[in-house]
């Protein structure tokens, strides 16, 4: 019945993943690939977590 005040925890998670591959792109322009490929395992693990509470 209050389904509609529960919000939904992969609109955040998604937000984050996003933040997190700008913050990647914005490393791998200056250059410090050991940054970007950090950030880009971050927002991987960020991808997975989405997709697993998609599923159920």
């Amino acid at each position: 019945m209050f389904d509609i005040f529960r919000r939904d925890p992969t609109k955040r998670l998604q937000k984050a993943y996003e933040r997190k591959l700008e913050e990647a792109m914005l490393a791998s322009r200056n250059g410090d690939m050991r940054a970007n490929a950090a950030l880009t395992e971050q927002a991987e693990a960020l991808r997975l977590e989405i997709e697993r509470l998609k599923r159920g």
